[in-house]
Formats: structure tokens, sequence, C-alpha cells
């Protein structure tokens, strides 16, 4: 199909739209596909709700979401090319475009920006030479911003695909990506061993990850991801927690004992004990909504 020039009709400018319908895999691909989507279909009740898993399958096969793999989830679930669009454009897991070899996130949400990951970030796009969501000449390092990751008691951290590597700093992730162009061999702080992006997608779509050691490897949380749990248990002696302004029993105004404090019932924060205004309390009308209300009632006295 021949692009049209846009206004005209005639061919030569290009306006951007692909040409329909998408190429379809080449047959032992098709095929191959096809017996893994009859597995990953196969788990649900409704078909539909395969499609997530779906995409990350053909994100396997190429490293990103294709066209040809758009038209192959549509054809599996009996759905339209733009349905399964809609679903692959929402989420920022789904690649649009080539990627690398190794997709290294940098968390920049509060915490992590706070803790020095805006600082990562930028040296990071200094050293490699490339913008947000751009892929290194080599093909080996595609980077990008990220939202947060759940690792705040970790931060700041970096993910490379999606393995954790916490408490970064400018220097050690400059060392990390150099050290993944090199290929030597990169070790998360905690999890699976890392693999390339597009096994980490076809573990992503629910097969096994089949390499030796990989699932006894994975671990569970850190300490800092325990310690709440830890002083449930009274394996951790308890801290000193912040109190009201001025309140201590102590006489030391902002911190108290848990053990010779008053329970929260007794000794209210502002969050348990609102203050008087007019919408808690009728009896207080001095707020100017209350005020508003009033002027108008003498205006239609007038």
């Amino acid at each position: 199909m021949t692009e049209l020039s846009q206004g005209s009709g005639s061919p030569g400018v290009s306006l951007g739209i692909p040409e329909m319908p998408a190429p379809d895999y080449p047959a032992d691909v098709r095929a191959r596909l096809e017996t893994d989507a009859k597995e990953v279909i196969a788990r649900y009740p409704g078909s539909r709700s395969a499609l997530l898993p779906l995409l990350h399958l053909v994100q396997s096969e190429e490293g990103y979401v294709t066209r040809t793999g758009i038209r192959f989830c549509a054809e599996q679930l009996g759905l339209t090319t733009a349905e399964v669009t809609a679903v692959a454009t929402f989420y920022t897991m789904y690649r649009r475009k080539p990627s690398g070899e190794y997709q290294v996130g940098v968390c920049t949400n509060t915490l992590c920006a706070v803790m020095g990951g805006d600082a990562i970030f930028e040296e990071l796009k200094e050293h490699l030479g490339v913008g947000n969501d751009e892929t290194t000449e080599d093909g080996k390092v595609t980077l990008e911003h990220i939202e947060c990751n759940a690792a705040c008691d970790f931060a700041p951290v970096v993910m490379v695909n999606w393995e954790f590597f916490d408490d970064q700093t400018p220097e050690s992730a400059k060392r990390l990506v150099d050290d993944l162009i090199a290929g030597r061999e990169v070790r998360p702080t905690r999890g699976a061993p890392l693999c390339t992006y597009r096994q980490t997608a076809r573990i992503l779509a629910g097969f096994p990850d089949e390499r030796e050691g990989a699932v006894e490897a994975t671990g569970g949380a850190g300490p800092a991801s325990l310690a709440g749990l830890r002083l449930h248990r009274g394996e951790l002696p308890a801290p000193k927690v912040v109190g009201q302004r001025d309140a201590s029993p102590s006489g030391e105004a902002g911190t108290y004992d848990t053990a010779t404090s008053p329970s929260p019932a007794q000794h209210p924060s502002s969050h348990d004990a609102p203050a008087q205004t007019a919408e808690s309390d009728p009896a207080h009308p001095a707020d100017p909504v209350a005020e508003h209300v009033d002027h108008a009632t003498e205006e239609e006295g007038e």
C-alpha cells in the first residue's frame, strides 16, 4: 500500500500512517508462538484475561511489542488490533520500539529522587550519551526513568530488566552500566541472576525460569523491609515515637517512650481529633462558608 501525501491524495509524502494489515510472523515462529499462546490462554476462565501475558510473550520474540505481535494477540483472543493496542500503550512495561539487551531504569519518584535518584539519572544520561527512553549505539543498554518500584527502604534504586540494584550512587550506577556493556557478570542486590530483556519478558509471560539455581536465588525481602515484622514479633526493642508538640510526659518535647506514653485514645493526634470547626462542630460556625451563608440570608431578607 502506498502512503498518500496530506491533502493531495497523491503518493510521496508520508503521513506516518502504518501500512495495514501488519505482516505475519514466519510460519515456524508463528507455530511456536501459537503453542505457547494456547498454554497461556488455558490458564484463564476467560481468554481475554490472557492479554497481558500474551503481550509479554510477543515482546520476548523481538524485544518489543511490534505491530505483528499486536496482530498475533488479537487473532489469538478474538480482539481487534485497536483493543490490543489500547492495552499495550497503557502499560509502560511493554516496549513500543526496539530496545537494548538490558533495560536500565532509574527510579525518580519522590524518595529515590531525594536520596539521589535524580543525580544518578542525569549522570547516566551523560555517561551513556543517551536521553530518556533511548538506547546506546551498541544496542546493549536502554535508559529510562521509572516510577516507584516499591523499594523505598533501599532508595535510591536502579533496576536492570526488573531486577533490583539497591542503595545506588552515581558512581556505582556508572560501574553497573559499564559492566553490562562490557559483558561482565552483574549480580542484582537481591533476586534472581540477571538475564536478557527478552528472557525476562518470557518469564513475565508465565513460563518457568529454567536456568539452574535461578528460582532458589530469588531470596526474600531485605532487612529494612522486615524491620516492621521483627518489631511486631518483639525481636527489636520498642522505638521512640514522635508525639504531639510539647506533650511529652517526660517534659522532652517531641518524643516519648511507648512504655509510659498514653494510648492513642487518651492522647489523640491531629488526625484522630480534628479541630473544632464549623464542619465538625455546628456550635462553632466561624468559618468563611458560614459567613457567606449569613450574608446571603441578609440579602434575601432585603
